[in-house]
Formats: C-alpha cells, structure tokens, sequence
C-alpha cells in the first residue's frame, strides 16, 4: 500500500508517542494484561492512521466530455445553487462527504486552467451541513476547462480536519485526474457545474475518486 506524501510526518508523530507512551507504561509496572491492551489499542490506532494516508493508483477511464469525481465518499449534495464567491449565478453543485474511512487525496474533475484560487480560514462544522460550504475553513479552485467551460471544486474542513493542503495557483494547468490536494481527516468536496451539465451520480452514491464519472458536458 502507497502512502501518500502528507502522511509521512503525522505517521512518524503518532509513531513516537504510542512508543514512549507504551514504554512508560511497562516502566511504570502496570499490570501485563493492561500493558498488552494499551499496545493492541495503540497498534490499532496506528494501522488507522496508516491507512487513512493511503494513495491507491488508479487510471483515468472517461470519455472526452466527462468529468470525474474529485474525491472518495458519499454524495450528498445534488442540486442548484446560486454560489456567490465567484459565479455570482446559479450553478450545479455535487457534494461529496469524505469519511475518516475514506481516501483523503483530491484529483481535478477535469482537464484546464486555474483561473482563480482563494483559501478561507472559518469553522469546523459538520461537514455534511450545507453551511459547511461557506462557513467552514476551505480552499476554492476555478478551472477553465479546455471546452472554454469554467467549473468550481471547493475542498471543505470538516469537524476533524484541521489542514487543507492544495497544489495549485493561478495560471497553471490542470490536468483530469491529476492531484491538487489532500484533505487530513473527515471532510468534503463541493463541485460546481453550469447548469447544463448532465449529473452521473446520484444521491447517497459511494463514489471512488479518479474512477467515477461524476457528470458530463
């Protein structure tokens, strides 16, 4: 199993602390069977850790007016909006709700140019909230799609997350399935769509990141 790049220091972190802290334990002469509880718990809690910093590979398989899902999860959210950071119009929005059991890497939808990036300090509200969207810390990526058709995903805090990582400015390209962040625990993913766009996903679907398609143009 690859490890994503992120996961490295918070592995190494968590690595160490469970160490010492099983090791002042058995210092501290407590019971061996509470010993060997403490250390399976803790083996428990680092596998947990390892796993949710995981990088599957996967390949791109969509058609050239497809956009793909962002992200691993559930979706949530279907529906119009009017988004008001950058559109300032009604536009399609697909949620997508990453749980800590989730793949936390974020891929582009769809190939283009970053017109616009924004990060935005706020709450850590429940992530499957609607407010979640505007009120929560987050980062917004517009891209101009090679079809001359601008497309919104916006990476969302949720009640644990507490890093958004992002990979992109302004004026790069983007390329469909490349990886413009990563998301540390429990989060979500907003995608949104002009309004004639035609919506692959449904409600309450578990979707895999790179793989699903999630709409086409």
């Amino acid at each position: 199993m690859k490890i994503h790049k992120e996961g490295y220091p918070t592995i190494f972190i968590v690595f160490m602390f469970l160490l010492l802290l099983l090791s002042g334990l058995k210092f501290a002469g407590v019971p061996e069977w509470l010993w060997y509880a403490f250390w399976g718990l803790s083996l428990a809690f680092f596998l947990f850790i390892v796993s949710f910093f995981r990088s599957p590979k996967r390949v791109v398989e969509a058609a050239a007016n497809q956009l793909i899902a962002p992200a691993d999860g559930t979706v949530v959210i279907i529906g119009e909006v009017e988004e008001p950071e950058y559109f300032n119009d009604k536009r399609l929005q697909i949620s997508i709700f990453m749980s800590p059991l989730n793949v936390h890497v974020n891929w582009i939808p769809f190939s283009g140019q970053v017109k616009y990036f924004k990060y935005h300090p706020g709450k850590y509200l429940y992530a499957r909230l609607p407010k979640a969207s505007t009120d929560n810390e987050r980062t917004t990526l517009v891209v101009e799609a090679d079809n001359g058709r601008d497309y919104m995903v916006r990476q969302i805090a949720g009640l644990l997350a507490r890093r958004i990582v992002h990979y992109k400015k302004k004026g790069e390209l983007a390329t469909r399935g490349e990886e413009f962040g990563f998301i540390k625990f429990g989060s979500r993913v907003d995608v949104f769509l002009p309004l004639g766009a035609k919506v692959l996903v449904k409600l309450n679907q578990r979707v895999s990141g790179k793989e699903t398609i999630l709409a086409e143009w």
